[in-house]
């Protein structure tokens, strides 16, 4: 029998509103991997559209938790990374990577910082540049256009740019150390959007899309993350396990967009998990 990959997940926990580990986890176990955490906060609820919430830091437990994992002397096939919210992570994410990388473990990473051209309040241009040397280590790197614009310092164009643009950005991504990068939220015209898959060391870069559903959807980055990781534990190309991701999160959208959902509570992922098996198949 096959032996189940194992994927460490390393994101916070937003108690309401699908994102983060609550998208993770259970999509990478519809892949039929197993899905270990290492929860990096805990919050009430996600910060996109909510006031109020609470947040509790849990940087302090990262180091106790991997020291009790190395103990066990415990492998993994992937290291999946999302938001992270400190240098001290970033640090600690570096120590990580050294620990529990194997001969065929593959690092991911999820630079987590920013949309729409903007990064999210709580960082600057100099977490930044933290997060592209954190990138530097890594095998695999997801951002989308505004986080890869920040961390390559290359000016972010919101829309009608040029495949040569797109180009440029993902050279300068490669720049960073990564071997294989998706560059996320890309689109040449207006009716379609997805994203760009690039392999360094096989010199192939592979467009993705699918419909553009009209709106803002939140943890939508979270679902494509998580299933373009499952689909790789299932031994899929880049280009394949992209597609995978780029249909799968536009099937959440449109279903989503269906019910009327209110946006800031995520995307309607869970129906749409056999449509997800069906593509890994």
């Amino acid at each position: 029998m096959e032996q189940q990959k194992r994927v460490l997940a390393v994101h916070d926990i937003s108690c309401v509103g699908r994102c983060s580990l609550t998208v993770a986890l259970p999509i990478i176990s519809a892949a039929g991997a197993e899905c270990s955490i290492l929860p990096t906060s805990v919050l009430s609820t996600h910060t996109g559209g909510f006031t109020g919430f609470t947040f509790r830091d849990l940087t302090a437990e990262i180091a106790p938790i991997t020291r009790h994992w190395e103990a066990l002397n415990l492998k993994v096939d992937f290291i999946y990374t999302g938001y992270l919210g400190s240098f001290e992570q970033l640090e600690l994410m570096k120590g990580l990577f050294d620990g529990f990388r194997g001969k065929d473990t593959l690092v991911c990473v999820d630079p987590v910082m920013g949309d729409n051209g903007s990064l999210y309040e709580l960082f600057d241009e100099a977490f930044a540049r933290g997060m592209a040397k954190l990138c530097a280590k890594a095998d695999l790197i997801m951002p989308n256009l505004t986080e890869a614009a920040f961390m390559t310092g290359l000016p972010y164009e919101e829309k009608n740019y040029s495949e040569d643009y797109i180009l440029s950005i993902l050279n300068a991504l490669h720049g960073l150390g990564a071997e294989k990068v998706v560059l996320s939220g890309i689109s040449f015209d207006e009716t379609k959007l997805g994203a760009a898959a690039s392999d360094k060391a096989k010199g192939e870069i592979h467009y993705l899309m699918n419909e553009r559903i009209p709106g803002y959807f939140h943890g939508t980055g979270d679902v494509f993350g998580s299933a373009l990781v499952g689909a790789l534990s299932n031994d899929k190309t880049l280009r394949e396990a992209t597609a995978i991701a780029v249909d799968y999160t536009v099937a959440c959208i449109r279903r989503t967009a269906k019910a009327g959902t209110e946006v800031r509570y995520g995307v309607c992922f869970e129906k749409e998990l056999p449509y997800y098996i069906d593509l890994l198949k």
